[in-house]
């Protein structure tokens, strides 16, 4: 098993191998996976073992020895390429100047030193922005730390057509505003311009395709497939072709609105139609009945034509009735002229009469009231008599009452006099006081040693309560002892008091709870099994182990705020869960820990409420940690570190693998550590030196509380005693106060005299002064009743004389009636004697009075149905209603009102007998549908066309596009598969095509064994290794096709294994350096001692290698010749010049034994705090000058 805890970095000089090999207990079997190779065979891949002189054996050395002769590259930078990249208190750089070559530049160095600075560089020289980088956020974060200011200088490849020379862009950072500053050739510039001259180049910073960062890389792999297609597109096509798709989905989207418009609009359609045809009836049946009652309101509205010809008959009619009646009744009162003559005699005299008798009788009233006047002011003068009787007896009454108050007031003064004549009793005030005082005081010191003594009392028993209330704890306590869960909260009191008090406090509080509130897992849960006590407890923290559980949010709030707030307890911690255990399940089921030497989860040796169990899975992942009883074996920890569970306990260790997914599925490291014994889940016996401290407490302080008994049983005593001295002290306190006021009294009372004789001798001058003024008063009132009696003699002789005047008027009243019976009997005999003529008349004038009437009222009605008539007319000129107009005109002159309610009648009887319902509701309703189908019928029309319209456009556009897409897509596959089938694989890459073109996507098939079929590259079916092969495949697929002047991949291998990143690698360098071709082969055995320091392997030949002086020092080329080849000029392969895309690959580590080519250049960084200041100080050339001829001794040898 492997000891190592976790695996250290592996430093260049110890690598042996491609990745190194992971440091194992001496002995320790490898735990490297067997892999296919390209012949088939099943081996593991290890280097060959090192002579002694530190290199590897040589097959057929002097065959594939190397001579000193520079050879150079064909190949030359295209247009927009990086020439050269100048750099200045740049990210770690002071200074450094990069000069890459036209094709593949591999750009190596330990990590740290500034490989992805070149990266960085590129993009925010060439006026792209940080985000593309998903580093910092701000340029300004780029600047050396303790600079102020960055500069980045990039030279690029000129057009010749466009260009006498190469475009040199430059970039200012400056840290203080965060701001870029740009120049183009020397002269001040912006960033819009600069952006501009790198797309005249179709430099595309922003497709991951063409730049891809190492912080990009996650999301390049995240990227759909609907993104990878537009991202190919914007590589590999001209701008048309993107223009084009767009324009295709614009297209696309208006066709679906216009669908979708065209099917609500044909489905609305439908449904109004069939709406129609379901209403037709109805609506006819309506249309009838609308016509009726038009017809109805016709009649109605047309009433007073035929109302107004009848009255104006019936008033022609009257009036003539009338004239006859009068020349009746004049005719009549001719006749009897004489016999009336002696009537109107007699009835004018009676009614001179009646007017006499009327008059006599007014003037009795007169009289009569004139008596009442006398009689009532005779009675008003006996009342004021009455009154002034009244007064003067009240005044008499008064002047009694007077004398008497003067009589008591004088005997009043008397006694005053005597009084003050006495000798002025004595009272020793100060004495009174000072006894009293005495006494008070008493009261004080007895009422202060009562409450002294309470005090006391109130002191003792405290003690005494908190005596027992520590012996009912400590009793609590000693059966704790007794008990499991006792001495588990016995344990949680020592590890924290803080938590103790929460979980005391928890316990008698739950009811204020939502839901219950759980106490630590200390107290809660228990492990089942005592034998693995030992990994459970080691799998929890101290924090974990005191946690408390709420189950809501409120719970959790509620009892934070007590417990820190109110409590103000400092080591607490609480969590609030919700999840249950099914939340939770293992990786895998419990029947297959077998295999991997353990018994179960951790998970089920625990028992305890759910909710605490899963707050532990939540923290501490109980259900995916594996427990075991025996220590994991070798091939038992190879099982665990490539399979599912990352965490596992033994009896002795407890393992947990950390994997780096960003580095491939191989690249993991795993944290040892021992297993703890248990100190909480432990059964030990009850302490019993803490049983006995408790038992003694308990004695000493009940015999504490039986001296507080006996001491508050005396101070009672005394109490008592006290309060008994203190109410006798009270009560002559009390008797010496009642007799200081008695006597404070009689001397006030003395003093007072004087002033009490000056009081009585005023109200005694007072009383003297009333009487005299009523005395006066009762003067007056005898005046008073003298006129009074003057008056009252005055007004019986005018009663007197207005009785008598009354006399007369009543005789003369009696006389006139007496002539008016008379004159009444006299006209009531002529009248008998000519009633019968007089009724006669009498009947002709009410005739002629009632046939006026009613010529008045049939005049009346005839008017008014003439201005009805107006009003009629009035409103068919206003409303231009015609059908009115033209029924009016139609109307019979013989049509009588009587004939006009009838035909009005039988039209609403025919309207009785249809339904009614909402007539003009729904008949409106139909009208409007009507017009919208009419409306929709139209509208589908247009869409229809604008449907034919968008499916020529759609059309149009791609037959343009889609077989362009085609074709490089299918260029793409084709060298795709080439690249696949170089390393054993097979892979292509199609279109796939959906009806939406928003949904068009590249799709990559892959197949790595020969067992399985082509399947699409996605997370879930490839390994990290896998995808990362196909992506840089995929990416070198584009390489002939690109339109860009370089690309940039950042670390893309660092996901792969060596065989893969063997064979992407020599992929990469024909496809890149393609015309130079290749140095060497995959047949070739040679290998070098380490590819990190840049030495060439034997039987291989760089073009250059670029060594980059950290402090900017200028570039050492070295040029290396194929053992094979001629003389001095001599050239090998014999192709023809091929332009290639340049090419950056970034990685922080080379295999030996790779392949090379004369088109490639590899960049190693050399920087760090040691690099001198100067680069001619460093002589790169004579170091590799001096490994070849290391080299070649080797070969002689």
């Amino acid at each position: 098993m492997p000891s190592a805890v976790t695996p250290q970095r592996r430093s260049r000089e110890n690598s042996s191998d491609e990745h190194g090999s992971q440091s194992s207990a001496a002995g320790g079997p490898s735990t490297k996976r067997a892999r296919i190779n390209l012949n088939g065979d099943a081996s593991r891949t290890s280097p060959s073992p090192l002579p002694t002189n530190g290199y590897r054996s040589h097959g057929n050395a002097v065959q594939q020895q190397e001579t000193l002769r520079a050879r150079r590259s064909k190949s030359k930078h295209q247009p927009g390429s990086i020439v050269r990249a100048k750099l200045a208190n740049f990210v770690t750089y002071t200074a450094v100047e990069f000069l890459p070559g036209p094709s593949l530049n591999m750009v190596i160095g330990p990590n740290g030193t500034g490989k992805s600075t070149l990266v960085c560089a590129l993009c925010l020289g060439l006026g792209w922005g940080p985000q593309h980088l998903g580093r910092a956020k701000d340029v300004s974060e780029f600047v050396k730390h303790g600079e102020q200011e960055a500069t980045i200088e990039i030279e690029l490849a000129g057009d010749p057509k466009r260009h006498r020379r190469n475009p040199v862009i430059k970039c200012n950072i400056k840290r203080e505003n965060n701001k870029s500053t740009f120049s183009i050739d020397g002269k001040p510039s912006n960033k819009k311009a600069v952006i501009e001259l790198c797309r005249s180049f179709t430099i595309q910073i922003d497709n991951l395709c063409q730049f891809l960062p190492q912080d990009k890389v996650v999301e390049f792999a995240a990227m759909t497939p609907v993104e990878l297609l537009r991202s190919t597109q914007r590589a590999v096509a001209p701008q048309e072709m993107l223009d084009m798709h767009d324009e295709l989905k614009e297209h696309r989207q208006k066709q679906r609105n216009i669908q979708a418009k065209a099917h609500a609009d044909q489905d609305a359609l439908d449904n109004l139609e069939n709406r129609q045809r379901m209403q037709a009836d109805d609506v006819q049946r309506m249309r009838d009945r609308e016509v009726i009652k038009e017809r109805v309101r016709l009649m109605e509205v047309s009433r007073p034509f035929p109302a107004y010809r009848e009255a104006k008959v019936r008033f022609a009619n009257a009036k003539e009735s009338k004239k006859e009646a009068v020349q009746k009744l004049a005719e009549l009162k001719e006749e009897i002229e004489p016999s009336l003559g002696a009537i109107n005699a007699k009835t004018a005299y009676q009614c001179q009469i009646e007017a006499v008798v009327n008059g006599r009788r007014r003037m009795v009233q007169d009289a009569e009231k004139i008596t009442d006047n006398i009689d009532r002011k005779l009675q008003t003068l006996h009342s004021r008599k009455g009154e002034l009787e009244a007064e003067a007896e009240a005044e008499k009454n008064g002047g009694r009452e007077s004398r008497k108050d003067i009589t008591r007031q004088q005997g009043f003064i008397a006694t005053l006099k005597r009084r003050m004549d006495e000798e002025q009793p004595g009272l020793d005030i100060s004495g009174y006081n000072e006894r009293i005082r005495g006494k008070q005081k008493a009261i004080d010191e007895a009422a202060q040693k009562v409450l002294e003594l309470k005090r006391q009392m109130e002191d003792i028993t405290s003690r005494g309560q908190g005596r027992k209330e520590r012996i009912l704890q400590a009793q609590k306590e000693l059966q704790k002892l007794e008990s499991q869960a006792g001495q588990q909260e016995n344990k949680l009191r020592q590890a924290s008091q803080d938590t103790f008090k929460a979980w005391e406090w928890i316990k008698e509080h739950q009811d204020q709870f939502e839901k219950p509130v759980f106490g630590p897992p200390m107290v809660e849960c228990s492990v089942t099994d005592p034998k693995y006590v030992d990994q459970i407890e080691t799998l929890l923290q101290r924090g974990q182990m005191l946690m408390i559980t709420c189950q809501t949010k409120n719970d959790f709030k509620k009892l934070g705020d007590i417990l820190h707030d109110r409590m103000h307890l400092a080591e607490i911690n609480m969590q609030h869960m919700t999840g249950t255990l099914a939340d939770f399940p293992p990786p895998i089921d419990r029947d297959q820990l077998g295999r991997y030497g353990l018994t179960g989860w951790a998970l089920d040796y625990m028992s305890g409420p759910e909710p605490v169990m899963a707050m532990l899975c939540a923290n501490v992942r109980l259900e995916r940690t594996g427990v075991g009883d025996q220590d994991t074996t070798p091939e038992q920890f190879e099982l665990l570190q490539n399979g599912p569970i990352e965490n596992w306990v033994t009896k002795r260790s407890s393992y947990k693998i950390v994997r780096r997914r960003e580095y491939g599925p191989s690249a993991t490291s795993t944290n040892v550590r021992d297993v703890r014994r248990a100190q909480v889940w432990t059964n030990q016996p009850i302490d019993i030196r803490a049983k006995r401290d408790l038992q003694e407490n308990i004695e000493g302080w009940t015999g504490e509380i039986t001296e507080y008994q006996s001491q508050v049983a005396t101070a009672q005593k005394e109490i008592e005693e006290l309060r008994d001295t203190v109410r006798e002290t009270q009560d002559e306190v009390r008797n010496l106060q009642t007799e200081k006021a008695g006597k404070q009294k009689l001397l006030s009372e003395f003093r007072a005299l004087p002033t009490k004789l000056a009081q009585q001798e005023e109200k005694l001058a007072t009383a003297q002064q009333s009487l005299s003024e009523m005395r006066q008063r009762l003067g007056q009132i005898s005046e008073k009743r003298e006129q009074l009696t003057g008056e009252r003699a005055e007004a019986a002789m005018d009663y007197v004389a207005a009785v008598e005047t009354l006399q007369a008027r009543h005789l003369e009243l009696y006389e006139g009636e007496i002539m008016l019976i008379e004159a009444n009997s006299d006209l009531a005999t002529l009248a008998g004697k000519n009633a019968a003529q007089k009724e006669l008349l009498e009947l002709r004038e009410r005739e002629v009075e009632h046939l006026g009437k009613e010529v008045k009222a049939r005049r009346e009605n005839a008017m008014r149905l003439m201005d009805k008539v107006k009003e009629v007319m009035a409103s068919i000129e206003e409303k231009a209603d015609a059908a009115l107009a033209e029924h009016v005109k139609t109307m019979s002159d013989q049509q009588s009102s009587e004939q006009l309610e009838e035909e009005i009648e039988s039209e609403k009887a025919r309207l009785e007998l249809m339904h009614e319902g909402n007539d003009r509701g729904l008949i409106k309703e139909f009208e409007s549908r009507e017009k919208r189908i009419s409306t929709l019928k139209s509208n589908l029309e247009g869409l229809r066309e604008e449907l034919e319209q968008a499916g020529e456009r759609i059309q149009g556009v791609r037959e343009r596009w889609e077989p362009e897409l085609d074709r490089l897509v299918g260029l793409i596959s084709k060298s795709f598969g080439e690249n696949m089938k170089e390393i054993g694989c097979a892979g292509e890459v199609g279109v796939s095509k959906e009806d939406d073109f928003e949904n068009w996507s590249i799709k990559i098939l892959v197949k790595f064994r020969e067992t399985e079929p082509l399947t699409a590259l996605d997370s879930h079916r490839q390994s990290g290794g896998e995808r990362a092969v196909s992506t840089i495949f995929y990416l070198m697929s584009l390489q002939s096709l690109t339109r860009s002047p370089f690309r940039v991949v950042d670390e893309i291998n660092q996901g792969m294994d060596p065989r893969n990143e063997r064979l992407v690698h020599r992929r990469m360098v024909g496809i890149a350096c393609g015309g130079d071709g290749l140095l060497n082969d995959s047949s070739s055995s040679s290998s070098s001692n380490g590819a990190h320091g840049g030495a060439a392997a034997e039987g291989r030949s760089f073009d250059s290698v670029t060594m980059v002086n950290g402090d900017g020092g200028e570039d050492d080329e070295v040029g290396l010749a194929n053992a094979n080849g001629g003389g001095e000029g001599e050239e090998s392969g014999g192709a023809a010049t091929i332009p290639q895309s340049q090419y950056f690959l970034i990685t922080p580590k080379l295999l030996p034994s790779l392949t090379y080519a004369r088109g490639m250049r590899v960049l190693c960084i050399a920087s760090g705090e040691h690099m001198p200041a100067s680069a001619d100080k460093v002589d790169f050339r004579g170091c590799v000058d001096l490994a070849r001829g290391l080299r070649r001794e080797v070969v002689v040898r």
